[in-house]
């Protein structure tokens, strides 16, 4: 497993805990880097970047993701795949290093994984059709 895959996953169980806590993403990260530091290990930087930006950016990913789920509230998705749906917005929309083929084939991998076949499924068509609307690379290489 690469590394950046390693980070996807760390990011999932941070992001899935805080959303079943209620709690901060923020200050879930936070206290799991206070956690890791004491035991003397560092919290992978792909992983930060991943929780902070879907915190950060909690708005526009929801907006997103409710607007390609035909019949579907953010509500009413399993948990596990509303946070996979947004850390994969999030890199198909904000990260231009990520190429959109890797965010969704990454999110199916974990949606297979940690959910269902049909949740695989299901993501991976929501995630083309967000790919799908993003705005092309302009001349300077911005979104």
């Amino acid at each position: 497993m690469s590394a950046r895959s390693k980070a996807r996953k760390r990011a999932l169980d941070v992001l899935y805990a805080a959303d079943l806590r209620g709690a901060s993403a923020f200050e879930v990260l936070a206290d799991l880097i206070a956690e890791r530091a004491s035991a003397g290990d560092e919290m992978n930087a792909y992983t930060i970047d991943l929780v902070e930006g879907v915190a950060a950016n909690s708005a526009v990913l929801d907006s997103a993701i409710v607007t390609y789920a035909q019949d579907w509230d953010l509500d009413r998705m399993p948990a596990v795949d509303r946070t996979i749906l947004r850390i994969a917005a999030f890199e198909i929309l904000f990260r231009r290093d990520i190429p959109e083929g890797v965010a969704i084939s990454e999110a199916v991998e974990l949606a297979g994984e940690y959910s269902t076949e049909a949740s695989a499924a299901f993501v991976n068509g929501l995630l083309a059709k967000i790919a799908a609307s993003r705005p092309p690379l302009l001349g300077d290489g911005t979104r």
